[in-house]
């Protein structure tokens, strides 16, 4: 696709963004209506044996988080859509980008590429969650971007900034060869990569010295 076709996309008056939250409305919508209405399901049907759950327990953030989810839904659109935590981006909705990185238990994933039924149990964490929640004292890495200035338009910032976090967790001391490996599923189209690189470099100085 050219450069005026996308645009023309973007500016169109029907836009992706708007198109997925409609559909996640209706599904919302119509959801809530079976639960009120007997408890059993739309208009009073029987949960189909086997089937999803639709409203279940998210723990985002440190935060218990009741949620009703589409059996398909992924959780990069969960975590946009119905919680409104949009610092979790998303790009390429194919695993590729990594502008929807968010925590799994202390491991970045792509959020994108699991349903938001598969990570019930787990712990998630979205780049809202990294700062001292007492305290507002911004994470390692995230004071580490600042200091830095490491991106220009920042659209992949969340992303690479939640893969920093798993490597300075996993490695406290990188090479700046392993710092470029720990970010590799992650991209940014502006080709900031040797920025990034010493914000990854920063952060990891940042977080030997907490």
């Amino acid at each position: 696709m050219g450069e005026a076709e996308s645009v023309g996309l973007l500016e169109t008056k029907y836009s992706r963004r708007k198109f997925i939250k409609g559909v996640i409305a209706v599904g919302a919508t119509a959801s809530s209506a079976g639960y009120f209405i007997g408890g059993t399901g739309l208009l009073g049907a029987q949960a189909v044996p086997g089937a999803a759950e639709r409203l279940i327990t998210l723990t985002v953030n440190g935060q218990q988080r009741r949620v009703d989810v589409l059996p398909n839904e992924t959780l990069a659109m969960t975590l946009r859509y119905r919680l409104n935590l949009t610092g979790t981006k998303l790009g390429c909705d194919r695993a590729e980008c990594g502008a929807c990185t968010v925590l799994i238990d202390g491991v970045n994933q792509y959020g994108c590429s699991m349903l938001t039924n598969q990570v019930r149990g787990s712990s998630i964490t979205t780049i809202e969650g990294l700062e001292n929640p007492d305290t507002g004292e911004l994470s390692p890495v995230q004071q580490a971007v600042i200091d830095e200035g490491g991106f220009q338009c920042a659209f992949c910032a969340p992303g690479f900034i939640m893969s920093m976090t798993t490597m300075v967790n996993e490695n406290p001391n990188p090479t700046r060869a392993e710092a470029a490996h720990a970010l590799s599923g992650n991209l940014c189209r502006c080709g900031d990569y040797d920025k990034i690189l010493n914000c990854a470099m920063r952060a990891a100085e940042l977080a030997r010295s907490v």
